[in-house]
C-alpha cells in the first residue's frame, strides 16, 4: 500500500461539529410510521425515528434500504443508530490504517460525517450505508470493473464475482470482447458459443440475485468492442427482446410478468468505439472486424452501417451507449498499468479491470443560499471530510476476491460527485439549456475535481502516494495539467468569479503538491446517477440531470411508488417576481402536468428556465450533451448521463446524439426515447 509516512494529526478540520456536542443532539427529531415488506407479501408498518426535516419519501428510502432487519439479530429503528454505525465504522477503520493519529481526529472524522448525513449535505452510496459495521472487513465499494478470459473456468468465475458484487449491493461492469465469437472454432471441436450466450445466462443470474439482500435485482453493465466479430448481434440483443415483449403484452401478458421472461433487463449494453471507427462513420469508410483468436479480419462493412445499427437499437429500447475509447484513453491516470475497457453499471466508473471505486455525493441545492450565493467553504470542507472518509473505506472494505482487493488498494479509487444540479439551477432562475447554466456547472464541477485532487495530494504528504503512482506518474501528472488548463474554457463573464476563483487556487494547489508528493488515489471524481441517495437526500433531480418533470411518479425497482414534486418551483418562480396567487396557480398547474409548457400566467421570457426532460417542451439534446461536456473536463472519471428524446425522435436524431457527443468529449452516452420501452420508471404528472 505505498510508502506511508507517519499518520499526521490535523487530517479531520472540524466545522459542523465541536468536541463537546453530539451532532444527533443538535438536531430535531420526529417519529415517522414506514412500512417494511414481511413474509408471505404482508407488510409490517413500524414507527422510526428521523431528522424532523427529512421528508416522508427521505426517511421510508433510508428505512427500507438501509437500515439493518436482521430476523434474529439487530434491527435499527432509527436514522440515528444506523449513521453512527457506518461513522463509527469510519472512525475505527481510519485508526486501524493509519489515516486517524488517535481518538480525537476518529471522533472528529465521525462527527462531521453523521452532520453531513443528517444535514443531508452528503452521503455515501448504498453498499457502505448496507453493510458498515456488519464485520470486519464488509464489501463497501459501489462499483466493480471486472475482466474475462477466454475460457469456460474464467466465463463461470466471471458469473461467481458478480453473484457475490450483487448480494452486496454493488453493481459489476465487465468487457467481453476476449470471449471468442460465435463463428469461431472451439477449443475441442465445434464452434464456440459467443460472448451473447454468456451474457443471457449472467444476465439471468443477476435477476436472481436480490441486490443487497433487498428487492431490486443485480445491476450490470456488458461492453463489446465495435471490432468484435459479434457486435451486430450484441447491439441488437436487447431491441429484439423488447420486440419478443411486445408481442408477447399484445397477446395478453402482463407487463410484470414480462419483465421476468425477458433476457437482458438487468444489464446496461455498450459498444466501445475509438475514434477511428468515429472518423470511418463520418467519412464513409470501411470497419473491420476482426477475429478474436487470429486477429484475422473477419469481416468487412460500412462503418456507417454500424453506426446506425447501434442508433436504431437505441432509439428502440435504450440500448446500446456508446464508450468513447479515445477520449478515455486520453484521460486516464494510469496507462502504464493496464487499458480502461468498461464501466460500472451507469458509466461513471471508467478504470483498469478487476477494480472496485466507493463513491459519495454532496448535494449542490444544501450549499446554496438564500440570496443565490455558494458557501464555498462548506463545499471544500464537505468534499475534503469525505474524500478522507472514501480513501479510509479502500483500506477497511472487503473484496469478493484477493486480486480485486489488491488491485483496488494498489490504485485506490474513488468517486465523490454531486447531485441536485437541476433543482440548483431552477433555484437559480437558470435553464438548464443556457450559457450561463453550463459555465456554473462548470466552475462547480472545476471545484470540486480541484479539490478533492488537493486532498488527494494531501493524503500522499501524509500517507504515501498510491502503489502504482510511480509508474504512472509522468501521464498523471500530465492529466491534472489539462484538468487545470480546461479551466480557461470557463466564460469568466457567466460563471460566478468567487467559484471559479477559488477553483483556480484549488487546481494550482493540487498540481503543486501532486509534483512533491504524489496522489493517494488514482481517481478522485465522477457524476453518480444518485437515485437511492438522491432519494435519501431530498434531491429533487439526480446526478447532473434536469427536472425530469415537475412533478412526477416514479416506479421504484422494489415495485414501491414515490410521488414527487419540486418545492424549488415556487422559490423560483418568487424569485423571478411572480405574485402569491399567480405562484399559487402555476405550482396547481405543475402538480397536474408536469410541466409549466402552456400555463397561463409565465411569463415568455421565463419560459425556458422551467424545462424539463420530459413535456411538450422539453430539454433539446444539444442542451444534455453540452451540460455533460461543460463538466467533464474537470471529473477523473464520467458522467453518469442519459439524453431524454421525445417519442417523436427519429433514429438520424439519435445518431446525431452520438455524433455530438464524441465532438464534444464526452467520455460515454446513453439515449432513452420516450416510451420506447414496454414500462419506464417515470412518468410526467399523472398525480
Amino acid at each position: 500500500m505505498g510508502t506511508r509516512a507517519a499518520a499526521r494529526p490535523g487530517l479531520v478540520r472540524r466545522r459542523l461539529t465541536s468536541p463537546a456536542r453530539d451532532p444527533c443532539e443538535e438536531i430535531a427529531w420526529s417519529r415517522r410510521e414506514v412500512a417494511f415488506p414481511a413474509a408471505g407479501g404482508a407488510v409490517s408498518v413500524e414507527q422510526v425515528e428521523a431528522p424532523a426535516e427529512w421528508s416522508p419519501v427521505a426517511v421510508a428510502t433510508a428505512a427500507q434500504r438501509w437500515m439493518l432487519r436482521e430476523p434474529e439479530g439487530r434491527c435499527e429503528r432509527s436514522v440515528a443508530e444506523l449513521v453512527r454505525r457506518v461513522a463509527g465504522a469510519l472512525g475505527s477503520w481510519g485508526l486501524a490504517s493509519g489515516h486517524l493519529a488517535g481518538p480525537e481526529d476518529a471522533a472528529a472524522l465521525e462527527a462531521e460525517v453523521t452532520a453531513l448525513a443528517l444535514g443531508q449535505r452528503a452521503m455515501f452510496a448504498t453498499p457502505l450505508w448496507l453493510n458498515a459495521g456488519t464485520g470486519e472487513h464488509p464489501v463497501t465499494s459501489a462499483c466493480f470493473i471486472l475482466s474475462v478470459e477466454d475460457s469456460l473456468p474464467a466465463l463461470l468465475e466471471w458469473n461467481r464475482r458478480e453473484g457475490l458484487i450483487f448480494q452486496q449491493g454493488a453493481g459489476a461492469g465487465v468487457n467481453l470482447s476476449a470471449v471468442r465469437s460465435a463463428d469461431e472454432p472451439a477449443g475441442h471441436g465445434g464452434f464456440a458459443s459467443g460472448p451473447i450466450s454468456f451474457m443471457r445466462a449472467a444476465d439471468a443470474w443477476a435477476a436472481t440475485i436480490r441486490s443487497g439482500g433487498r428487492a431490486r435485482r443485480g445491476a450490470k453493465m456488458v461492453v463489446l468492442d465495435a471490432d468484435h466479430p459479434d457486435v451486430l448481434d450484441f447491439i441488437a440483443t436487447k431491441a429484439l427482446e423488447e420486440e419478443r415483449g411486445r408481442a408477447l403484452h399484445r397477446a395478453g401478458w402482463d407487463v410484470d410478468e414480462l419483465e421476468h421472461t425477458l433476457a437482458f433487463q438487468q444489464a446496461n449494453h455498450a459498444v466501445r468505439v475509438p475514434d477511428a471507427f468515429m472518423r470511418a462513420a463520418l467519412e464513409d469508410g470501411d470497419w473491420e472486424l476482426h477475429t478474436v483468436t487470429t486477429g484475422e479480419v473477419a469481416r468487412r462493412l460500412p462503418a456507417r452501417q454500424l453506426l446506425r445499427a447501434c442508433a436504431e437499437a437505441a432509439w428502440r429500447c435504450g440500448d446500446p451507449g456508446l464508450l468513447f475509447a479515445s477520449t478515455i484513453d486520453a484521460w486516464h491516470t494510469c496507462p502504464e498499468s493496464g487499458p480502461i475497457r468498461a464501466s460500472n453499471p451507469c458509466g461513471e466508473y471508467l478504470h483498469i479491470e478487476g477494480s472496485a471505486c466507493n463513491l459519495a455525493t454532496l448535494n449542490l441545492l444544501a450549499f446554496l443560499s438564500e440570496d443565490g450565493g455558494f458557501d464555498i467553504e462548506g463545499f471544500v470542507h464537505a468534499a475534503e471530510v469525505m474524500l478522507l472518509a472514501q480513501d479510509v473505506i479502500v483500506s477497511g472494505s472487503g473484496y469478493p476476491a484477493p486480486d480485486l482487493e489488491r488491485t483496488t488498494r494498489a490504485f485506490r479509487q474513488v468517486g465523490l460527485g454531486f447531485a441536485n444540479l437541476g433543482a440548483t439551477l431552477l433555484t437559480l432562475g437558470l435553464p438548464y439549456d443556457s450559457d450561463r447554466a453550463r459555465a456554473w456547472a462548470a466552475a462547480v464541477a472545476a471545484l470540486l475535481g480541484g479539490v478533492a485532487y488537493r486532498r488527494s495530494a494531501e493524503l500522499a504528504a501524509a500517507l504515501g502516494a498510491f502503489d502504482e503512482y510511480e509508474r504512472n506518474r509522468e501521464p498523471m501528472l500530465a492529466v491534472v495539467e489539462r484538468h487545470r488548463a480546461a479551466l480557461a474554457a470557463i466564460p469568466a463573464e457567466l460563471a460566478p468569479r468567487d467559484i471559479l476563483d477559488a477553483a483556480t487556487v484549488a487546481w494550482d494547489e493540487a498540481l503543486a503538491l501532486g509534483r512533491r508528493h504524489g496522489f493517494r488515489n488514482a481517481q478522485t471524481t465522477l457524476i453518480a446517477p444518485t437515485g437511492t441517495v438522491a432519494l435519501v437526500m431530498d434531491c429533487e433531480t439526480s446526478g447532473i440531470e434536469p427536472y425530469y418533470a415537475l412533478a412526477l411518479v416514479k416506479q421504484l425497482a422494489d415495485g414501491g411508488m414515490v410521488r414527487q414534486h419540486s418545492r424549488a418551483l415556487v422559490d423560483a418562480l418568487i424569485a423571478l417576481g411572480y405574485h402569491v396567487h399567480d405562484v399559487e396557480v402555476l405550482a396547481r398547474y405543475a402538480d397536474e402536468h408536469g410541466h409549466l409548457a402552456g400555463a397561463q400566467g409565465l411569463r415568455e421570457s421565463d419560459r425556458r428556465v422551467f424545462q424539463t426532460a420530459a413535456g411538450p417542451e422539453p430539454v433539446p439534446a444539444a442542451g444534455h450533451v453540452g451540460m455533460v461536456a461543460a463538466v467533464q473536463p474537470f471529473l477523473s472519471g464520467g458522467v453518469s448521463k442519459t439524453v431524454n428524446l421525445p417519442e417523436a425522435a427519429t433514429v438520424e436524431e439519435v445518431e446525431d446524439v452520438f455524433v455530438e457527443a464524441w465532438r464534444r468529449g464526452l467520455k460515454a452516452i446513453s439515449v432513452y426515447r420516450q416510451g420506447s420501452k414496454l414500462s419506464q420508471p417515470l412518468h410526467a404528472g399523472a398525480y
